[in-house]
């Protein structure tokens, strides 16, 4: 069994202002929007504690590159279990072995199933039915995973007659000529997987998608809110809160190497009404039906 406290908690930075709260004798962890990890340990040895500090320090140096976070993480120690939430490819980043035996001391919840690109060109589909080419937007530094999207979204492409077209950028001016270049094209669409650098820059990529009149489809439900016309991704707030029974299992005696890595059950779709009518768009009254929040 592990000592109360030793256990380290990988998450990702949220906008939203919820948070999931469990203490017990000895250790207090906080699984927060707000924060990539929170730690504290009152009765870890000193040499543990400088270590604790030294992989929350790699957190703040590294920013928002939630990879080298996390591969900063697994370098530091391979005994201290490490849950993580929302890891795209926890396979590929080389932080498991497989899914259902990781194999070492990281657990935990992935943020991407394979259905998932098929359900971007559906639904996109469904909203702009003249699509029949899709770029798929991603920054190859800051989504190392996106072979994994991308043969996703290429299945699905496939049972929808729609080709897709990777458009890999790295700064603003790069974005700008990959949606301009699009714009050329007839009857195009857009899809924005989850990457960091373009949720940082998502109002940028949802305002040129305005300007040139794309229809677009991202993988996170707060995009909708800053204008985006759709999109359907993870509920990530259930994710974090499948986290700490996960953790209770590990504090209880589990290895995290026998605990598979646990998919993303539930899902949201968001559509802009606003947005779809400024695009001359009609959306059928079946998809806004199940969708979980639609915007007038």
């Amino acid at each position: 069994m592990f000592p109360l406290g030793r256990i380290l908690v990988r998450g990702v930075r949220r906008r939203r202002r919820a948070s999931l709260r469990t203490s017990t004798r000895g250790w207090d962890l906080l699984l927060s929007p707000l924060r990539s990890t929170v730690f504290r340990d009152a009765f870890a040895p000193p040499q543990e504690r400088q270590q604790y500090r030294t992989m929350r320090g790699l957190q703040t140096n590294h920013g928002r590159a939630g990879v080298n976070r996390g591969s900063g993480l697994q370098a530091q120690t391979r005994t201290i279990p490490i849950v993580f939430v929302s890891v795209s490819d926890p396979v590929g980043q080389g932080f498991v072995a497989s899914l259902a035996r990781p194999g070492g001391n990281i657990t935990g919840f992935t943020a991407f199933e394979f259905s998932m690109g098929g359900k971007w060109i559906e639904t996109l589909k469904e909203i702009a039915p003249s699509v029949r080419r899709v770029a798929v937007l991603f920054n190859p530094k800051t989504a190392p995973y996106f072979a994994l999207f991308l043969r996703s979204i290429e299945v699905g492409a496939a049972a929808f007659s729609v080709k897709s077209i990777p458009a890999p950028i790295q700064d603003l001016a790069e974005i700008e000529n990959a949606i301009t270049a699009l714009a050329r094209e007839p009857n195009a669409g857009l899809i924005c997987p989850s990457d960091s650098y373009t949720s940082t820059h998502r109002k940028t990529i949802i305002s040129l998608a305005a300007r040139y009149a794309i229809p677009a489809i991202f993988a996170w439900r707060e995009f909708v809110s800053d204008g985006a016309l759709a999109a359907y991704g993870i509920d990530r707030i259930d994710m974090y809160r499948r986290a700490p029974p996960y953790i209770d299992r590990i504090l209880k005696g589990a290895k995290p190497a026998d605990l598979p890595v646990q998919q993303p059950t539930k899902f949201e779709l968001a559509i802009s009404l606003k947005t779809a009518k400024a695009l001359d768009l009609t959306v059928p009254p079946t998809l806004l039906a199940r969708a979980d929040e639609v915007i007038e």
